[in-house]
């Protein structure tokens, strides 16, 4: 579910914090994608005849290894470094919601076979779709999948979205005062990432429809900002407006949401304050836990454990894992090796800014300064400044090396230490 009606919200209340992307401007980037989410899409949407999905020899389901191979590609020719992430153990809190999603598949499938009975193609598409529930063996396959296309996988120790949140906020110093994140963006569909603090959120990205629909990206400190908010009060905001991990107040949507903690600050402010007889607060509310999970959740942050690395594709086992085991066309399967092989070479070239990422509020060393950019804009400074920089700092690099000190201590001594004129 993610986040009841947060698309909407922020569309009403924070617009500057959101804007239309081309699918190809992500050219260079490291994306981290909530897999389950994607594969979920892909079982409802590829292959689909009615209640019929794609399936090898064996009448196992493909649709989903189907879906995640081209929509892979795709990204991979469109110079996109996707990683994958999977959902771990479910928090405890979680259980209930996933209980009611359980009880809510039971009963679709319940009506997908009296709608089958009465002939109603448009109940059967309807009540199929909310029968599909993504398994550990779609996991696993996909999982196999993509190790053998050379893209990375990252298992999370629990919720995907906040493992792709923590790979978005990772990263290190690399050069000076440049700043390298591990990722620069989530993408999913659910709203959850941004609550865990995502400093960049895509939806639409794995959409199987995105050559018509534009990629939506957010930016987390745009929302804050617009929404005159805190990160506590957002997540503050998420919780009241609706969450996967515990009931909201019934009678108060987003925009109520909204109003309450601008005017309160809290959860705890408004609880003192709120019309009891109004609204009716859940019995034994667990919101201060379901804060807790949005601000710590169960995440890896060592990089070397998840040792995010893109490899060439393993053509053999390409092969036997499509073709022999799941009934994939053999040249088709040819055509897409070739085409992994050749979108690696072309992501190689990386993006021209990636090398520009000042931290705020800082300068770098010119007579000339270069304004502070943040990491997913463009370059504010003209490219002729940018290329006497680098220049210059290559200058001064060798003029360190122990090479060019020895070197220039001979030509003083050379020239008997006098000065020119």
């Amino acid at each position: 579910m993610g986040i009841k009606g947060l698309t909407k919200l922020l569309a009403d209340n924070a617009p500057k914090a959101m804007k239309e992307q081309k699918f190809e401007s992500y050219f260079g980037r490291k994306i981290a994608i909530d897999a389950s989410m994607s594969i979920y899409q892909f079982l409802i949407v590829v292959g689909r005849s009615g209640t019929e999905m794609l399936t090898n020899e064996a009448g196992e389901v493909t649709s989903h290894l189907q879906g995640m191979f081209t929509r892979t590609i795709r990204l991979l020719e469109a110079g996109i470094k996707p990683v994958y992430v999977f959902d771990g153990k479910p928090p405890e809190l979680k259980k209930q919601e996933l209980a009611k999603r359980y009880s809510k598949r039971t009963d679709a499938t319940e009506d997908l076979a009296e709608a089958v009975e009465a002939g109603n193609k448009e109940d059967i598409e309807k009540y199929s779709k909310r029968t599909v529930k993504v398994t550990k063996q779609h996991n696993d396959d996909c999982k196999r999948l993509l190790k053998l296309m050379g893209v990375p996988v990252v298992e999370a120790p629990s919720e995907a979205e906040a493992q792709c949140a923590a790979l978005c906020k990772l990263g290190k110093a690399r050069f000076l005062l440049l700043y390298d994140h591990l990722v620069y963006a989530v993408a999913s569909e659910d709203m959850d990432s941004l609550t865990f603090g995502a400093p960049r959120f895509l939806r639409h990205l794995m959409d199987p429809s995105s050559r018509k629909i534009p990629v939506m990206e957010f930016e987390v400190s745009k929302i804050l900002e617009e929404l005159n908010l805190s990160m506590d009060q957002f997540i503050d905001l998420c919780i009241l407006s609706g969450c996967d991990y515990c009931d909201s107040i019934r009678g108060i949507g987003g925009q109520t949401a909204l109003k309450l903690i601008r005017q309160h600050g809290s959860i705890e402010s408004i609880l003192d304050n709120i019309n009891k007889e109004r609204y009716q607060i859940p019995e034994d509310w667990p919101y201060q836990e379901a804060r807790q999970l949005f601000k710590e959740p169960a995440v890896l942050v060592d990089e070397q454990e998840l040792d995010i690395k893109w490899s060439a594709p393993d053509e053999e086992g390409l092969l036997a894992f499509l073709v022999n085991e799941n009934g994939f066309n053999n040249e088709r399967v040819t055509k897409a090796i070739e085409k992994i092989k050749a979108a690696k070479n072309k992501s190689s070239q990386g993006r021209l800014e990636s090398f520009f990422k000042p931290v705020a509020n800082t300068s770098v060393p010119l007579k000339r300064k270069l304004k502070p950019v943040n990491s997913g804009s463009q370059i504010q400074a003209p490219l002729s400044i940018i290329h006497r920089w680098l220049h210059w700092m290559k200058l001064k690099a060798l003029e360190t090396t122990p090479a060019a000190k020895e070197t220039g201590a001979k030509k003083s001594k050379a020239g008997g230490g006098k000065k020119k004129k």
